[in-house]
């Protein structure tokens, strides 16, 4: 390419240069890139007759990881999908695949999550008594382990686990349904746990899941989030790689006004 060559590049494809240049800093340093902002597509608002087809135009806009919701009609008030589905889109992607486990009794399922093909294996502390253990557990099946607190909980539960955990994930509306409306009073806690991180030199990484959508993720990335779940804000529009493109397009814009 002749000097001088001013190339424009898409959405996706300066986001995936980021991603590339931010982790061989990250190695080099030996430490997370707190700004890289990842996008992991829902595929709870996917339509499923197209399940593919629509992941792999989601990672092509710039999705990264691929959050798949796993609720049991128990702990959550539906009834989702389990490891067979999982072993499914383990075939339609390299992508990791991130597993929030909705479900009471989390323990019992990890290792068939695992074998299915999760990489990312999530659990809610509202649900795990020995919550140490599970997220052990979860490292045990080669996974990154994943907690969750729901909008009602607070921080400070996770004080005792958050040197395990590989990522917090924040629910910013109750889980159970896709397309709620997203709940302002929980950014607080992305702020929180970015401070708690920072005072304490760990290296979790923060997840946000629930209403994310282009009016509402710029305060979340400001505040402190770096993977974005979002399902209707991808898929809802019919064009996944576009709403893909134009999401990461908007958090990437955030994070360079974050004071």
């Amino acid at each position: 390419m002749a000097a001088g060559v001013a190339v424009s590049l898409s959405p996706s494809e300066a986001f995936h240069r980021a991603r590339i240049s931010s982790s061989a800093s990250c190695e080099d340093s030996g430490s997370e890139a707190p700004d890289l902002i990842e996008l992991a597509p829902s595929i709870l608002a996917a339509d499923f007759a197209r399940l593919a087809e629509e992941v792999r135009a989601a990672g092509e806009g710039g999705g990264s990881v691929i959050h798949v919701d796993i609720m049991d009609g128990h702990f959550v008030p539906n009834l989702t999908i389990g490891p067979p589905v999982v072993k499914s889109l383990r075939k339609a992607t390299e992508l990791p695949l991130d597993c929030h486990l909705m479900i009471d009794n989390p323990e019992e399922f990890i290792p068939v999550f695992a074998e299915a093909g999760a990489d990312w294996i999530s659990v809610h502390q509202e649900v795990c008594p020995h919550l140490n253990r599970t997220l052990h557990h979860i490292k045990d099946h080669d996974c990154r382990a994943g907690v969750v607190i729901n909008p009602a909980t607070p921080v400070e539960t996770l004080s005792e686990v958050l040197d395990i955990a590989d990522y917090v994930l924040v629910m910013t509306v109750n889980p159970g349904f896709g397309a709620q409306k997203f709940i302002p009073s929980t950014v607080h806690k992305i702020r929180r746990l970015a401070q708690i991180r920072a005072q304490r030199g760990l290296r979790f990484r923060i997840e946000v899941d629930g209403g994310i959508a282009l009016d509402t993720v710029a305060e979340v990335v400001q505040a402190g989030a770096e993977i974005l779940v979002a399902g209707n804000a991808v898929f809802a529009n019919g064009d996944p790689k576009k709403s893909a493109e134009a999401l990461l397009k908007a958090a990437t814009e955030a994070t360079m006004l974050k004071v």
